[in-house]
């Protein structure tokens, strides 16, 4: 079932529980509307109460989408929590023909107007849309309406906001414009609300959109535990974020994240085992500290270091290690590199498309032009027709009045990397054929086109042959963009894991000693399973790197869910060691050797100090966290 398909279904089932909840209050479809207007002294009272609410989505949010405004007989209202209208903007012609409705200080509950976009928002606490006959009364069928609740810092429905026309308004742009909003609006409540004195960490899928409205955000404090995210941070790393430490969502130490420069780009893996982008906001009233002089000084001659072995990006050839499968992939794509042919590229998640990709364009004639990449699961459906081909300005409700570029027109002259194309809408793999047959590019609402020239990589992890089949691809797309297919091979398949393995942990390392691994643990290395390829492996190192205190990383600096892997494989870690010393009881099952009750007492008779309990006990730092949370500790 296609996702538009199961969109529908939803939506109907919406509609359909909604108008019998109006027949179980006793309304028809007959039925007068029973408007409640908010007495003056209320209204004051209410305007009062969401203050912040009010002026973040007046001031800071709804500017961006002047436009909206501007070129459509739009009406946007903001109401709070019970379906009361705080304040509208727009179209005034439309305002004065329904001001019985449209007035601050009017309740949109379902019960007393029916299905309507506000009211049935606030009862689901999902994005609505509501179509003219869609409204369960009458008398309310002049309009369409899309809703979306607006969420507190407490995580708390606080409002909704709402884009309402009795004209045509594009149905997919308008849905999708406020869910923007909506986020738009949860995004500056939190960053209003915690700037001050928290760390603010805003990631996203793709580089070029970390700065969009609809990146995730987390804000956590000086040691790393998470205070407040949004909904997107949750819906992709896919976990609840409360009492959790930002170690353990990515491969970083809190103490390299929050000495990351400000504003700097940082390429950041989840735990998940994928890769993000993010933007690190430090706070803007720091904390005071007692200086230790001989740390600034230490700090400062490592930031000169660092700066002076800034790590230099692959090169095809950097990539050939010795595996027989990588080495006919990095011959072939030499060959092809600077020639008009496509290329693409499959593999399981993790096994470093993307870093081969990269690899190709460093490689390329065109390495000092962009490279382009777009996750085409990543960006909103609704949005990718404009985020891939552009538009003029008030080419549709709520388009930017300077227009947009897009992102192919952005990658002229360099490598446009299409990331996830098996997750591309029909709909938009019929328009990015035509680019790739005239190499030509029509921005939304232009006559005009553009002419580009890219060299185009695509990467998936689905066999479009299957989808072609099944009516998910289009063939003709698949055969413009299947010129030279590569096949990347799995971690666990390659012949040169011991390299590779080494490679990466000389790559990864801050001193030589960061480089070393004792013999029993690079053989558990080569012989696990490792079902997050190379994406968890460049984990697991950096994790155990930043827990070895410059030793031989050994078992008890690696991760509990490696061993968890190897189990699954192995059945027990001493399967694969019968040469090595047998190891502590901590040591080999951290996991399961130290009860909740030992690291809490550990924990406390330290000072509350988590790296110091988790070296005593010879356990990660995630397992510390987990203990202490199970405990209810906090």
């Amino acid at each position: 079932m296609s996702e538009k398909t199961q969109w529908y279904l939803e939506h109907e089932a919406l509609i359909k529980h909604s108008w019998q909840r109006c027949r179980d209050l006793g309304l028809s479809h007959h039925s007068e509307p029973e408007v409640e207007h908010k007495s003056a002294g209320d209204l004051s009272c209410l305007l009062e109460q969401h203050h912040q609410l009010l002026e973040t989505t007046h001031h800071q949010v709804l500017p961006y989408y002047e436009n909206l405004l501007a070129n459509s007989n739009s009406q946007v209202m903001l109401a709070d929590h019970q379906g009361y209208v705080l304040k509208s903007w727009g179209e005034q012609r439309f305002k004065q023909q329904h001001q019985e409705i449209f007035a601050p200080g009017t309740g949109w509950q379902e019960p007393a107007l029916g299905t309507n976009a506000i009211g049935t928002a606030l009862k689901t606490g999902s994005v609505v849309q509501i179509h003219h006959d869609e409204h369960f009364l009458v008398a309310n069928r002049f309009m369409t309406g899309s809703a979306a609740p607006i969420f507190g810092v407490d995580r708390e429905m606080v409002g909704v906001i709402d884009i309402s026309s009795d004209t045509y308004l594009p149905e997919s742009h308008t849905l999708g414009m406020v869910k923007i909003m909506s986020q738009a609006v949860e995004n500056q409540l939190i960053i209003s609300h915690f700037n001050s004195e928290h760390f603010l960490l805003r990631f996203n899928t793709s580089p070029e959109n970390i700065d969009s409205q609809w990146s995730a955000l987390i804000v956590f404090d000086e040691n790393g535990l998470v205070i407040s995210a949004n909904r997107r941070a949750e819906l992709v790393l896919a976990t609840d974020l409360k009492l959790v430490n930002i170690s353990e969502l990515f491969d970083i130490s809190v103490s390299q994240l929050i000495n990351q420069p400000e504003s700097f780009q940082v390429p950041l893996l989840t735990c998940q085992q994928f890769r993000v982008h993010g933007i690190l906001h430090k706070p803007k009233q720091a904390k005071p500290r007692v200086l230790d002089f001989r740390t600034l000084l230490k700090t400062d001659t490592n930031t000169d270091s660092q700066q002076g072995d800034k790590k230099q990006p692959f090169l095809l050839d950097d990539l050939n290690l010795g595996d027989p499968v990588m080495a006919k992939a990095v011959a072939q794509s030499k060959r092809i590199v600077d020639k008009e042919i496509p290329i693409l590229i499959r593999g399981e998640t993790g096994v470093g498309k993307e870093v081969f990709v990269k690899a190709l364009h460093q490689s390329s004639l065109r390495s000092k032009q962009n490279m382009v990449t777009v996750n085409c699961a990543a960006i909103p459906q609704e949005l990718v027709e404009s985020e891939l081909f552009g538009y003029e300005k008030g080419a549709f409700t709520g388009s930017s009045n300077k227009g947009y570029i897009g992102l192919i027109r952005k990658a002229d002259k360099g490598t446009l990397f299409l990331d996830e194309i098996g997750d591309m809408p029909l709909n938009v793999q019929a328009r990015l054929l035509r680019v790739l047959q005239e190499r030509r590019v029509n921005p939304l609402g232009s006559t005009e086109s553009y002419p580009v020239d890219f060299k185009l990589v695509s990467a998936t992890n689905r066999n479009l042959k299957d989808e072609v089949e099944a009516g998910g691809f289009r063939q003709d797309l698949y055969y413009r963009v299947s010129g030279l297919n590569i096949e990347l091979p799995a971690l666990r398949h390659r012949s040169d894991r011991q390299h590779l393995i080494q490679f990466l942990l000389n790559y990864y390392a801050e001193t030589p000693q960061d480089g070393l691994i004792t013999e029993r643990a690079m053989q558990s290395f080569c012989q696990h399973p490792w079902p997050g390829n190379i994406r968890q492996l460049v984990s697991v190192i950096q994790i155990a790197q930043a827990m070895s205190d410059n030793q031989a990383i050994d078992f008890q600096h690696l991760p509990d869910d490696f061993f968890a892997d190897l189990d699954s494989k192995n059945n027990n870690v001493e399967a694969f060691t019968p040469s090595a010393e047998p190891l502590s009881n901590d040591a080999e099952h951290p996991t399961k050797s130290s009860s909740t009750q030992d690291i809490v007492a550990v924990y406390q008779s330290l000072s509350c100090n988590i790296s110091k309990t988790a070296q005593q006990l010879g356990v990660s730092r995630n397992t510390v966290y987990k203990r202490l949370r199970e405990s209810g500790y906090k």
